[in-house]
């Protein structure tokens, strides 16, 4: 019959086998790598994802991320070429591309975020000081993240990291910077529109003039043309008028008294009173202007020959 003791001590024993058989196993997952460490100094790097084998007590791992990390970098005040103040929002890309070196220089991420940031913001400051505001912000903006890239790449090599990219977010002027930038470019806009407005009304006062100008000349014209017409019809008139009294008088005489008739005895005119046998009258009697008896005595005229 098998002793107590012999099956106890035959777990034990499986049980010792187990932690040593497990302490000397890792596994490496595909988005790291792993650093050996012995007795805290680094004998391998292991870049295979998968299950490997270290020394049991003897060796430790460090598992180092290899994807692509972000490194967010605060704000930062940097003065251009032409001396404005840039507040600068930027960004790096980075991965480790040597982990026994990464291990030996700075460690952990966290302090390689710290190490990239203070060289990301000498990077700003050395790339944009040698640019003007206008080439910042317009015009060689994708030239200048590559120069700021390049030098942090080549400055980030002593630690084991590749950086990847460098995007600046915005580049603006300072708050107090931008509201004395608005208010100048307000106020230029308001005096151009002032300047443009003045243009418009000297411009429609030179119009206006040169407008009132020929309408005082055609009005002129027109009187003078008018005056001239109105002359040569009553020539024209005064000359038939003297035609016909040549010709016949009375008939003369009697259109002159119609025309007397209409002119004077219209309604709503001034009122006179005349005797029934003025001369005025004179037409109301007989068609010949004169009295019954001296119309009946007058011997009758020939007619005037046709010429």
């Amino acid at each position: 019959m098998r002793s107590p003791v012999a099956g106890i001590g035959a777990l034990l024993l499986l049980l010792v086998v187990l932690i040593v058989g497990y302490s000397a196993i890792f596994t490496v997952d595909m988005t790291e790598q792993a650093l050996v460490l012995r007795f805290g100094r680094p004998v391998d790097v292991v870049t295979d994802p998968g299950l490997h084998f270290k020394l049991f007590f003897f060796d430790a791992v460090i598992d180092v991320d290899k994807r692509i990390l972000d490194l967010e970098n605060p704000s930062q005040e940097v003065i251009a070429s032409d001396q404005k103040r840039l507040v600068v929002d930027a960004f790096a890309r980075y991965r480790i591309k040597d982990a026994l070196q990464f291990y030996q220089s700075v460690g952990n991420i966290q302090a390689a975020n710290l190490q990239l940031t203070t060289l990301l913001n000498a990077s700003l400051r050395r790339v944009l000081g040698e640019v003007t505001f206008i080439q910042v912000v317009r015009d060689e903006r994708e030239a200048l993240m590559a120069r700021i890239r390049d030098q942090l790449d080549h400055e980030a090599g002593n630690y084991g990291i590749q950086v990847v990219d460098v995007r600046i977010r915005r580049a603006d002027l300072p708050e107090q910077n931008s509201q004395a930038v608005y208010q100048r470019m307000q106020t230029e806009r308001q005096r151009e529109a002032a300047e443009f407005r003045a243009q418009g009304g000297q411009k429609a006062q030179e119009i206006k003039s040169n407008a009132d100008r020929e309408a005082t000349i055609i009005v002129a014209e027109a009187n003078s043309t008018g005056e001239r017409v109105r002359g040569e019809g009553d020539g024209e008139r005064n000359r038939l008028f003297a035609e016909a009294y040549g010709k016949d008088p009375d008939f003369f005489a009697f259109y002159r008294s119609m025309t007397a008739y209409e002119n004077g005895l219209k309604s709503n005119d001034t009122r006179f009173l005349l005797k029934p046998d003025s001369n005025f009258f004179r037409f109301f009697t007989g068609p010949s202007g004169k009295p019954a008896a001296e119309a009946a005595a007058a011997p009758a005229q020939p007619a005037a020959p046709k010429p």
